[in-house]
């Protein structure tokens, strides 16, 4: 199978990731092209949002560099336990998506303790059909795929869970301010930082598989950043440094223990850690599922996940699926 073109390029990138200056001579030795062929191979960076400077007589560089997803130091980042309940780490340059992929995984029988990471989606994808922003060497684009036994029942409150998860780990770096919005988006001073998109397979009643898609907004370039639809969040902005092969290591050392103890634990083993960091406790919000609306009190969420609305004294319980939450102003 013929490579694309960003594999093509990838060991040009490894080179310029350190954002210095690399000469004709030298990319064209690493491309298997004469120099003067390296310039028309260089412009295909653009496409994928990656400037490129050049300087005569010095050679190429991409200002600031990348910060390149390693599965080795990955690997290095991860706790004994961890490496045993993670079967396979897989890490693509481009693809559609990584929830999309394995799934395909999930179908076949292959995708339980398996991790896909992207460089780059084509097709992200967020909560209720929304695209999610995810461009080369920037952000975390990551799935985990999990089976389980005992039905969908026993997967209630998982989302909210797993936003659990992704804030212990953003604490290990000491990231500021972070804060879980129901069901399903961790926040950061106010805005949102990264999202988590559950999809499901199998049989619903007893043997199922589940895709957890993570995208984590880390890095974005202007550019990718003015195509994002809401108020959001950058990992480098609020905790610079932070570097995204150790961030993913922190992920699945917090995830998939989580994962592998869920069927046992449930979500009431988080529910205290949860409504400890919740963005919108106390406050008036709105609830809207298509042209319906229901105003009140954030009061928490229960012992599934369902969230809670103090309407007047009335209580109401809500369930997951194509339901938005808002603050009121």
């Amino acid at each position: 199978m013929a490579k694309s073109p960003l594999e093509q390029l990838r060991p040009v990138l490894e080179l310029l990731a350190d954002g210095g200056m690399h000469s004709g001579e030298s990319l064209g030795a690493t491309l298997g092209v004469s120099r003067a062929a390296v310039w028309k191979q260089l412009q295909k960076l653009e496409y994928y949002g990656l400037v490129l400077e050049s300087v005569k007589g010095r050679g190429y560089r991409l200002p600031g560099g990348l910060d390149l997803l390693s599965s080795e130091k990955i690997d290095k980042g991860l706790s004994e336990k961890v490496k045993g309940l993670l079967r396979e780490l897989l890490l693509f340059n481009e693809v559609g998506s990584t929830n999309t992929q394995l799934l395909t995984r999930m179908e076949e029988g292959s995708g339980h303790g398996v991790a896909i990471l992207a460089e780059r989606q084509s097709a992200g994808r967020g909560r209720r059909g929304r695209n999610w922003i995810s461009p080369y060497g920037a952000g975390v684009s990551l799935s985990v795929g999990w089976e389980f036994s005992g039905g969908v029942q026993i997967l209630e409150g998982l989302s909210l869970a797993v936003g659990v998860a992704l804030a212990r780990a953003l604490e290990r770096f000491s990231v500021p301010d972070i804060r879980l919005k129901w069901p399903n988006d961790i926040w950061c001073r106010g805005r949102k930082l990264a999202g988590v998109l559950l999809e499901l397979k199998g049989d619903l009643t007893d043997r199922c598989a589940v895709v957890i898609g993570i995208g984590l907004n880390s890095g974005l370039r202007d550019e990718s950043a003015n195509a994002i639809d809401q108020p959001w969040a950058d990992l480098q902005q609020v905790c610079p440094g932070v570097p995204r092969n150790d961030l993913v290591a922190a992920i699945l050392d917090e995830l998939l223990p989580l994962l592998h103890g869920y069927p046992q634990r449930g979500f009431g083993a988080y529910r205290d850690v949860w409504s400890n960091l919740d963005q919108f406790a106390g406050q008036r919000v709105t609830l809207q599922a298509g042209s319906q609306a229901w105003t009140g009190t954030a009061a928490g969420v229960d012992d599934k996940g369902a969230f809670i609305l103090d309407m007047d004294g009335e209580l109401k319980h809500f369930h997951g699926g194509e339901i938005s939450l808002r603050g009121q102003i």
